[in-house]
């Protein structure tokens, strides 16, 4: 952390983040053709924006500026992963944070810690889930794809609206703002599969027009002033490996959390690790303790007097076959002659 971060990091406590916001998600809408083309054009300019990947690379096919941002992709350009029982990454972006979950607490930089709890929204009871587990933190910048892809085949759970603060989640932000990814507006996505729950964290910033999901469409704007909660437990709202779950305005960052010795991995990239959507992030790594069972080869014991109960001459055949194969294992075994 140095002084530069600091003079970057300034006006973000005084300025009206929310409203701005607000201002961003308007502009974003605009229809006017010469205004929201001439802002594209620029956008692409700056952020090295590379449109050869869009599904539609025509910036006339774009309404707005806000569907261009979160613009379709070629499905060749983000293949998903098919390596079993492992995850792909969920968004374009660049790993700021991996690591290991220390009980309940999470290292955002240098300095500043906070805690699953907080992360989640005071939820101790789903907090404790994740208690030693592993976590990686995903920054999208605003040249990176912006739509949100569930990681592996998963049952949607629950979704909780958590309000709060709109600092920049840019590397400057995250070494100033204390606990800044459990500070700022978010959404906090539960899923669960057959090896596991895990946690999809959406975290909200300024100049993030907005921020919506498949299942409930744009969650804000407005900005709401409580948490909300979802329950999706009795609806089997289900995904698959690369499906399309939600998405950002502009630049964000997503948090991901799994239970202890699930996914290893997942807590162990080096920083700055930059990943695209549908790459392989990281396997499972369950570990079953309990050996199968390993039965003894048992030999049928096979007695010639043993009434089988059937007609005299079918058991009288079956008894003579009897014979021979006892007569010719003895034969065959060395051991049975010594």
């Amino acid at each position: 952390m140095n002084f530069i971060d600091y003079l970057k990091v300034a006006p973000q406590y005084i300025l009206p983040k929310h409203f701005a916001s607000t201002l961003m998600h308007w502009f974003m809408q605009i229809e006017q053709p010469w205004i929201k083309t001439s802002i594209t054009k620029l956008m692409i300019k700056a952020f090295k924006i590379d449109v050869s990947e869009a599904k539609y690379e025509d910036l006339e096919f774009y309404i707005n500026f806000n569907a261009f941002f979160t613009r379709a992709l070629k499905a060749e350009a983000r293949p998903i992963d098919n390596t079993p029982d492992a995850w792909c990454s969920p968004v374009d972006g660049l790993i700021s944070q991996s690591q290991p979950i220390n009980g309940n607490k999470m290292i955002q930089a240098k300095y500043h810690e906070y805690t699953t709890e907080a992360l989640v929204g005071g939820d101790i009871e789903y907090a404790k889930r994740f208690q030693d587990g592993d976590s990686t933190v995903i920054y999208l910048s605003p040249k990176d794809y912006h739509r949100i892809h569930c990681p592996c085949d998963a049952k949607l759970v629950s979704m909780t609206y958590i309000p709060g603060d709109l600092f920049a989640v840019n590397p400057s932000t995250v070494k100033v703002v204390d606990g800044l990814f459990a500070r700022n507006e978010r959404l906090v996505i539960r899923f669960e599969n057959d090896k596991s729950v895990f946690c999809l964290v959406m975290v909200g910033a300024i100049f993030v027009g907005s921020m919506e999901t498949v299942w409930e469409g744009k969650i804000t704007p407005e900005y709401k002033p409580t948490i909300q909660h979802w329950d999706y437990s009795d609806q089997d709202i289900s995904f698959i490996k690369g499906d399309e779950i939600g998405r950002f305005n502009m630049g964000s960052t997503v948090v991901l959390l799994i239970p202890k010795n699930i996914m290893v991995e997942l807590g162990q990239f080096a920083e700055k690790t930059p990943v695209k959507m549908g790459e392989f992030l990281s396997s499972y790594d369950i570990k079953i303790d309990v050996k199968p069972e390993v039965k003894p080869e048992v030999q049928p014991t096979i007695t010639p007097s043993l009434n089988l109960n059937l007609k005299p001459d079918v058991e009288h055949h079956i008894k003579d076959d009897i014979k021979t194969y006892l007569k010719n294992k003895t034969e065959n075994n060395p051991e049975n002659n010594t």
